[in-house]
């Protein structure tokens, strides 16, 4: 990027404070801030926002070859349940005004599917050789002992998973339009953290935008918070919003389905932490899938 004083000077910011975050610079002039922060490539994205209807990102003064310059959002502090309901009427909103179908062929679906029980196999064979040494042990530590309690439930998530991967790749393949697969703009990136509310609603921190499935950006935002919310009603508000389909919240399931690869690297209270998570994690999604939507 830049010198910061060429960027200042190129855009009249007479700047009267500096904070450093991240890989962002908050400048602020005694009057108005503004965030500078390398170029995240995403033109083609707003552009397709804006021609949506859809601008709730923060205003971008300049955008050069190796940065850009945006106006600074001061974030309102309201309840985060209030705040999780916003954000999530936001992306709905966000895939409702971005959807389009998109031609595609057999190869498409097929490398999501290998890409699914490659990693289920890899999955059920780390798990596997896990346990094995596990279980071999005269003394289990605490951490080892709770994993040894819950292995069934993680391998019948494994199996929960292989099982339907190839129900929805045979359910995708014998609809009657194939050649076409809904797709949106999907943040990709999404978390509270990324959610601001002020005179109006933003998201930020649209580097790993891009177009494609929207379920896409349920799946990221239910590993990251699906201990700390009732994911249950979050489905129901998106769906006000924006329906599923048949084979996307199939495909839902499977992505929420999928274990979390368990590595004993750190001390042994946080290992017990990680290890009921996960735990509670697969336990809420069994939940979901049992109680909000069947599948034919």
């Amino acid at each position: 990027m830049r010198a910061l004083k060429d960027i200042l000077k190129k855009n009249s910011i007479r700047a009267s404070s500096y904070i450093k975050k991240g890989k962002s610079v908050i400048v602020s002039d005694g009057k108005k801030k503004y965030v500078i922060k390398p170029r995240n490539n995403c033109n083609d994205i707003f552009k397709y926002l804006n021609n949506r209807n859809f601008n709730y990102y923060p205003k971008i003064y300049d955008n050069d070859k190796d940065y850009e310059v945006t106006e600074y959002i001061e974030d309102t502090d309201i309840p985060i349940e209030q705040k999780m309901n916003d954000l999530v009427y936001l992306i709905s909103l966000l895939h409702s005004k971005t959807t389009f179908y998109k031609e595609v062929d057999e190869a498409d679906y097929k490398t999501l599917y290998e890409d699914l029980l490659n990693n289920c196999e890899y999955l059920f064979e780390y798990y596997t050789d896990l346990i094995t040494l596990i279980e071999s042990k005269v003394y289990m530590s605490p951490s080892e002992y709770l994993l040894a309690l819950n292995i069934t439930l993680i391998f019948d998530s494994i199996n929960y998973c292989k099982e339907n991967i190839k129900k929805w790749y045979d359910y995708v393949n014998n609809k009657e339009k194939t050649n076409k697969m809904r797709v949106s703009v999907i943040h990709n990136n999404l978390s509270l953290d990324h959610y601001l509310k002020n005179e109006h609603d933003y998201l930020i921190s649209w580097d790993k935008s891009k177009i494609d499935i929207p379920i896409f950006d349920l799946y990221k935002l239910y590993i990251n918070n699906a201990n700390n919310f009732d994911f249950l009603d979050i489905l129901k508000l998106y769906e006000k919003q924006y329906p599923l389909k048949d084979e996307e919240i199939q495909l839902f399931y499977i992505l929420v389905s999928m274990p979390s690869k368990i590595e004993f690297n750190k001390s042994e209270f946080n290992m017990c932490i990680t290890i009921q998570n996960e735990v509670d994690k697969l336990i809420k999604t069994s939940n979901i899938i049992n109680n909000y939507r069947k599948l034919p």
